[in-house]
């Protein structure tokens, strides 16, 4: 199963404004915010993480009910979790 997983972003990397340090559940790592140009972006601000790539920036709401969700169907959420801080690729 793959999932989008709401993060909340905690700076933008001035040396690659292509990446963005973001906090998911208290894991914290480097995401790809090349898909989202032109979108303006600053810390606080929430996106919506698929293998390291940022799919959209969502409010403070849908976050929360995602993750919501997310909670809810269990083994498949704390799966991508582990993924996600065992991935080598976006370390922070």
């Amino acid at each position: 199963m793959c999932l989008g997983i709401p993060g909340e972003v905690i700076e933008i990397l001035t040396d690659r404004p292509d990446l963005a340090k973001v906090d998911v559940c208290g894991v914290k790592r480097n995401i790809n915010i090349g898909l989202l140009e032109g979108e303006e972006l600053n810390a606080g601000d929430w996106v919506l993480i698929h293998v390291g790539f940022a799919m959209s920036k969502i409010d403070e709401r849908e976050a929360a009910s995602a993750l919501e969700f997310l909670e809810g169907i269990g083994q498949a959420y704390a799966e991508e979790l582990a993924a996600l801080a065992d991935s080598e690729a976006h370390r922070g």
